[in-house]
């Protein structure tokens, strides 16, 4: 006869219970609409970028963008991995985006700048607040993509700041 137990509704096979899985992706799947937010914000200031330091800051957004891009699927995997469900759709998204788009045409490259400087500080605040709750339920793994995730905001809010002198 095996010791082992297999799953129950109290634990998953990822070793998380469903209060645990439920937390987690109630935290980040808005993180995850919020990175597809941003993104598509950094690619149309990225598209409509204008001024004497156009080509400077259409490849920091082009950068930018792609760094952003790039924790989507992260994001999604770890709430998949955990037992979780994430996002479906562009209306799914914008269901539970936390961070505003911006329609605007004929915007300064200042005011783009310092916009998304603005949202780069509130997506890592939203990923502090993810993290606490990964912490809260030992999610070790996500806890730890979200501090590299939160000095990488921290680090496109430093220089979009400083491109704002």
């Amino acid at each position: 006869m095996s010791n082992v137990t297999h799953t129950t509704t109290a634990q998953t096979a990822s070793g998380f219970d469903q209060r645990a899985i439920g937390a987690i992706s109630d935290a980040l799947n808005p993180l995850l609409a919020d990175v597809f937010a941003l993104y598509l914000k950094t690619k149309n200031f990225h598209w409509h970028m204008l001024g004497a330091h156009f080509r400077d800051y259409h490849l920091m957004l082009d950068e930018q963008g792609a760094q952003i891009f790039a924790i989507a699927d992260d994001i999604a995997e770890r709430v998949r991995k955990i037992g979780g469900t994430t996002l479906r759709s562009i209306g799914d998204v914008a269901r539970h985006q936390r961070i505003a788009d911006n329609d605007a045409s004929g915007l300064r490259a200042e005011a783009m700048l310092d916009e998304l400087h603005r949202d780069n500080l509130q997506l890592a605040a939203f990923m502090l607040d993810a993290h606490e709750v990964c912490e809260s339920h030992r999610d070790v793994a996500t806890a730890s993509l979200l501090e590299n995730w939160i000095d990488e905001a921290q680090r496109r809010a430093w220089f979009l700041a400083e491109a704002c002198r």
